[in-house]
This record gives C-alpha cells, sequence and structure tokens, in this order.
C-alpha cells in the first residue's frame, strides 16, 4: 500500500543516520493513553506523548496487494504488578489504537508529518507474569474484521423500533410481501 509521506520525511530518509521512532494512541475507559519509544515526555499534534524508551514492543504490521483484515500487538513490558489489574480493567474491546512511525533530529525533534502505520481496535489484553513484573500485551484487530460478522439487523418493524422507536416505515412491509401488484395498464 502506499503511503503519503511528506517531503520531510523522505528527505531524512536519504540521510545515513535514522533516528527512527514509535507513537502508540490508544482509547481505554478512562480516556487515551499516548506513549511513544523514546525517554522522557515528547509533544506532537498537540498531546503530550509519554516516552517508555524499550518497555514498548509492537507485533508485526503487515501489508498485502489483497484485502485481509490483518491486526497487530502492542505491548509494554516491566509493568509493576499493582498496574496489572488497572490494566486490564481499563481495556475495553473494540475501542480505537493507532500507531506511528517518525523520525528525529539530532535535537530531538520531530520531523514533520509521521506517517501512520496501523489503526485498528482493541481485541484482548494479555499478562505475562514473571513474578517480580509483568509485560502486558494488547491485541488489535483492523477493522475489515468486521466484513465477517454476521449482521443482525433486519429491514422489519421490530429492527426498526430497536434503532429508532416510534418511526413507522417499516410497519406495513409484512403486509404488502404477498401482495400482488399489476404495474402500468391493466
Amino acid at each position: 500500500m502506499a503511503r503519503d509521506m511528506s517531503a520531510m520525511i523522505a528527505a531524512a530518509l536519504d540521510e545515513s543516520a535514522l533516528r527512527p521512532i514509535l507513537f502508540f494512541e490508544g482509547e481505554f475507559a478512562s480516556g487515551w493513553v499516548r506513549i511513544w519509544s523514546g525517554l522522557g515526555d515528547i509533544t506532537w499534534t498537540g498531546q503530550t506523548w509519554t516516552g517508555v524508551g524499550s518497555l514498548l514492543g509492537l507485533g508485526a504490521i503487515e501489508e498485502t496487494q489483497q484485502v485481509v483484515a490483518g491486526g497487530t500487538t502492542v505491548s509494554l513490558s516491566g509493568v509493576p504488578l499493582e498496574m496489572v489489574a488497572l490494566a486490564i480493567d481499563e481495556a475495553r474491546q473494540g475501542k480505537p489504537g493507532r500507531v506511528w512511525l517518525g523520525l528525529l533530529t539530532d535535537a530531538r525533534e520531530i520531523i514533520a508529518d509521521p506517517v501512520q502505520a496501523f489503526t485498528g481496535r482493541l481485541d484482548v489484553p494479555e499478562i505475562a507474569d514473571t513474578g517480580e513484573s509483568c509485560t502486558v500485551t494488547i491485541s488489535y484487530e483492523n477493522r475489515l474484521i468486521d466484513l465477517g460478522a454476521p449482521r443482525n439487523w433486519r429491514y422489519t418493524h421490530e429492527s426498526q423500533q430497536a434503532l429508532a422507536p416510534g418511526d413507522q416505515g417499516f410497519a406495513f412491509v409484512t403486509t404488502i410481501q404477498d401482495k400482488e401488484i399489476t404495474w402500468g395498464r391493466g
């Protein structure tokens, strides 16, 4: 899949010393979590991103020519045990998450317009416990996964009432389903 990238990023890719960084943004029950793969806080898009350094891990992001609903994982290692319950309680299936790939200058400035590498929805969190610390891994699925899910909505009065109570748009569908209509001249 072709990516649109700014001229500044294209020029930076030609340099011999690259400083790639990752940004992750995910929505949880208490709000948005924004972390990046460096140290300390950094400001981008008007938001403050917390640096987690090498503790941030990202699964493979695969792109193909076919329409495929791929996913990825975002993991944070070295999580203290008291924070594990919070991570599990805050995760809500279906909440959005995004990953960007960016580049830094020597002065720790972000080269304009990092490229969005993945967007999807939270699937399930997993915990790997070592006794002293944990690794929290959250799976994200591409929205295309919904294409395979069955739809339970029907063109009936009952389904319409669930979506828009009081709407009479489908009230007479059952009475006309077997009706024979003569069209044009008789």
